[in-house]
């Protein structure tokens, strides 16, 4: 005999032993949870499942198995307690109504608009403003609904974000630079000078001519000061690059009207980049795609596209 059968035998006699110790009914008990767990198994179609008469004969036997039983089974006490606390909650199903009522749909909307559209408003001033209107509202309920909407205090809000700062600081700033074309028939190079408002992206175009020096460049300057009139306050910055064209007869023209002169480092395109951007859209979509006959023509096209 392979050691494994007297292991086998031993098992066995050893457990004719211990049911020696037990009574009749916790062995017909175990008969009966046996019996029906294999005829559950035996389901094919559908699959397996434990039905309520199912769970209601092997919760009402496996009180009677031993200790040492009830784990091996296909219903464990903590099955048995789960289906217990669930038809417990079935049956003590009455609403509850603790608690004060919940915000409608409109107020918790209305409150989140406020604290979207007021960054600097807290929970008591946008309390005070909903009384305002007929709603009294706790502090404590308006701090855990932007909580839960995961809008923060006013002091978080409050603070300006990079995309809010550069928007605020694009409204006061004028870029400016030069463009070349160079003429079809002649080849002769013509020069555009421009200024482009940062905020709105709207282009001045100052002139076109052949020879750009200082004196022509700061009478650009005051036709475009002429130009914007009273807008001419909303502007505090000019930025220019280093160019030759741009005396200080021009810088003058600009200081006089409270507008500071910004100028790029040497060969840094990238800090004037929104005229550079204007010169690049204005070449791929106009220049490059047609040719131009002088002066004139350039001026009525780029009249027409601005």
């Amino acid at each position: 005999m392979s050691p494994r059968l007297l292991y086998l035998i031993f098992c066995r006699v050893l457990g004719w032993l211990v049911l020696l110790t037990r009574t009749t009914a916790a062995k017909d008990a175990e008969i009966l949870v046996l019996r029906h767990e294999v005829a559950i198994l035996r389901r094919r179609h559908p699959r397996p499942r434990l039905s309520w008469s199912d769970r209601a004969v092997l919760a009402a036997l496996i009180r009677l198995l031993p200790r040492q039983l009830q784990a091996w089974r296909l219903v464990t006490p903590a099955t048995v307690l789960a289906w217990h606390r669930r038809l417990v909650a079935r049956k003590w199903t009455y609403p509850n109504r603790g608690g004060r009522p919940r915000l409608s749909g409109e107020l918790a909307d209305l409150i989140a608009r406020l604290a979207d559209e007021n960054s600097t408003w807290g929970y008591v001033r946008i309390q005070g403003e909903l009384r305002k209107h007929g709603h009294h509202v706790s502090r404590a309920a308006i701090q855990r609904l932007l909580r839960g909407r995961r809008i923060p205090p006013a002091p978080q809000r409050a603070q300006a974000t990079w995309r809010q700062f550069l928007r605020t600081q694009a409204e006061t700033v004028l870029a400016c630079d030069f463009l070349h074309v160079d003429c079809a028939v002649t080849l002769k190079r013509v020069y555009v000078f421009f200024v482009i408002e940062v905020a709105s992206r709207y282009v001045h175009v100052l002139g076109v001519t052949t020879n750009p020096d200082g004196a022509w460049t700061a009478q650009a300057a005051r036709n475009l000061l002429m130009d914007l009139g009273d807008h001419a306050d909303r502007f505090g910055f000019l930025v220019r690059d280093r160019g030759g064209q741009f005396t200080n007869m021009f810088d003058a023209v600009f200081t006089a009207a409270g507008i500071e002169v910004i100028k790029t480092p040497p060969r840094c395109p990238r800090a004037n980049a929104y005229a550079e951007r204007w010169v690049r859209t204005l070449r791929s979509e106009l220049t490059d795609r047609m040719l131009i006959f002088g002066q004139r023509h350039l001026r009525h096209v780029l009249a027409e596209y601005v």
